[in-house]
């Protein structure tokens, strides 16, 4: 009887993985099969390379906002990467039991907040204050930026932090046995034996840092134009995607479609660079 429901729990459990399957492959051919063609009428080069979005005028040009999506994540990165990583280590190796209590319970409701709560606090906070401390309008990259690296923070300190805690206790005294401080154990003995969590942290920070929509449009500026620099406003690859469906048609619609082909395959080549990075690592 025993070996009945571990035969039917093993067949439940290989149907689900399937459905998984199946879905992502379900995805994949729809985004392929509607955005190649739409791709290809208007031209490889001319779609992914034009620097004009004009749908009025049958003009579908997206490399302004690819290179917006680039730094606007590139941007989050920046920001929320050696914040995250400090405060995971902090957690993990220096913080107080009481105050711990409080911080963790804080980030976890950090990954729970709403993108729109998020965008709302771009609107008042962070555009307000590059606009009257640094300069511009404020709706720009950096606003962007800031707050990408804000949203991101939560992933990327729980799984380093879980990394740094799984990490056996004896690295730690071993590297205090050879005469290394407390600081040196933990940067230099801890923090190495968990890089592979950690870049799984990092690796979903910025997949969600790419395929933030709300938030963005909130506080980037939504201008469909090559970037002139930290302060210009931007569009990126998943606004330009939310703004406009809603009324697109025709060859329109298939544009913004293709858009969501690039976005996938930016995805993809981000997460297969990381995961290289990551085997690399545990080669050594």
């Amino acid at each position: 009887m025993a070996k009945y429901k571990e035969k039917i729990m093993e067949m439940i459990f290989l149907l689900v993985a399937c459905v998984s399957i199946l879905a992502v492959a379900l995805i994949c051919a729809f985004l392929f099969a509607n955005g190649v063609p739409a791709m290809k009428e208007i031209g490889f080069a001319d779609f992914l390379l034009g620097k004009e979005w004009r749908p009025g005028n049958d003009v579908y040009g997206i490399f302004p906002m690819i290179i917006g999506s680039i730094y606007v994540t590139a941007g989050a990165i920046i920001i929320g990467v050696p914040v995250g990583l400090l405060t995971a280590v902090f957690m993990a190796r220096y913080c107080p039991g009481r105050l711990y209590k409080v911080l963790k319970p804080g980030i976890e409701l950090l990954a729970g907040i709403p993108s729109v709560v998020y965008g709302f606090f771009g609107m008042v906070v962070i555009v307000p204050f590059i606009r009257g401390y640094i300069g511009g309008n404020g709706s720009s990259i950096l606003s962007a930026s800031v707050l990408l690296g804000l949203m991101i923070l939560p992933t990327i300190i729980s799984q380093s932090e879980t990394s740094i805690r799984a990490v056996p206790e004896s690295y730690y005294e071993g590297s205090l046995a050879l005469g290394a401080t407390h600081e040196r154990s933990v940067f230099c003995a801890v923090l190495p034996a968990a890089k592979s969590g950690i870049l799984a942290g990092i690796i979903l920070g910025v997949g969600r840092a790419i395929g933030e929509t709300m938030a963005v449009i909130m506080v980037a500026g939504n201008q469909a134009r090559m970037p002139e620099g930290i302060l210009a406003g931007i569009r990126t690859l998943t606004a330009n995607i939310v703004i406009e469906m809603g009324y697109a048609e025709g060859l329109h619609r298939e544009a913004l479609i293709a858009t969501g082909v690039v976005l996938f395959v930016f995805i993809l080549l981000i997460n297969l660079t990381f995961s290289i990075v990551k085997m690399r690592g545990e080669r050594k």
